[in-house]
């Protein structure tokens, strides 16, 4: 099994979803990301790595910022695959993402940045800009060197497109709740549930939910349905607010991040 199997299967013994969380490395610098990232990793069950990308297309204002942000401080690529290092040597089994876009592995080399991310410990990438048509040009790499390809479904996907996805998607399939960027509000609950239960019919891997997701009270709700939840904008958004108040970033994300996971137990 890998390490995500692994953990959607210890989340499934406690009756419960698994929580994942998302932060831009390098934001607001490397040092300071060291330290936010592990806070947060203490609570979350998958870590999401944002590698940050000059043109996030996909993502709203709030995490459009933390790119800025990072590398604005001067952060690299290297940098992200050192961080996630740390993560991994800090917690050996948290399932870690890699997630941003096709630019900064089709520059590296598809294979050299497999083998960068692999060697940092992390389980899976997801490029939010590679559809699973488009896979034939990273699919085979990641899968020679142990590495899950998440793929993304949204409110309009087809289902010849969900069919497609399924079949090339490993770890677990991301469904966008809405039609639209990250830290929008998430979609009408029944119709993300109903979407979630057409997808099941195409696929044994967790289903996971995400965008829009901000409370405690929709983690809950969400993970009455879902493998997992997924929560970006709402961590990534503390960090500027917490900063210009001079509060404690770290801690605000573990309290965060704890009151979510404790609400997904049943």
């Amino acid at each position: 099994m890998s390490r995500l199997a692994d953990v959607f299967a210890r989340c499934k013994a406690e009756n419960r979803a698994a929580l994942v969380g998302y932060l831009t490395a390098g934001d607001p610098d490397v040092v300071t990301s060291e330290s936010l990232l592990l806070a947060l990793s203490e609570h979350v069950d998958i870590l999401e790595i944002g590698m940050p990308f000059s043109d996030p297309m996909a993502d709203g204002p709030i995490i459009q910022a933390a790119s800025e942000r990072a590398l604005a401080s001067g952060t690299r690529i290297a940098d992200v695959f050192r961080l996630t290092a740390k993560v991994r040597e800090e917690h050996p089994n948290l399932g870690i993402v890699l997630m941003g876009y096709a630019n900064i592995p089709f520059v590296m080399g598809f294979e050299h940045f497999a083998e960068q991310a692999v060697a940092a410990g992390a389980d899976a990438v997801l490029l939010v800009d590679i559809p699973p048509e488009e896979g034939f040009i990273c699919d085979a790499i990641f899968k020679q060197h142990g590495l899950d390809r998440i793929l993304l479904l949204s409110p309009t996907s087809s289902e010849e497109r969900i069919q497609l996805a399924c079949e090339h998607a490993s770890g677990f399939i991301y469904y966008v709740s809405l039609n639209g960027i990250t830290g929008a509000e998430m979609g009408e609950m029944g119709a993300v549930q109903q979407q979630v239960q057409a997808i099941r019919k195409h696929t044994a891997l967790p289903i996971c939910v995400g965008f829009g997701v901000k409370t405690a009270e929709q983690v809950k709700q969400v993970g009455a349905f879902a493998d997992g939840v997924v929560v970006g904008s709402h961590f990534v958004g503390a960090i500027p607010v917490g900063l210009v108040k001079k509060e404690d970033v770290a801690m605000i994300l573990q309290q965060s991040a704890k009151s979510m996971r404790d609400a997904l137990k049943k």
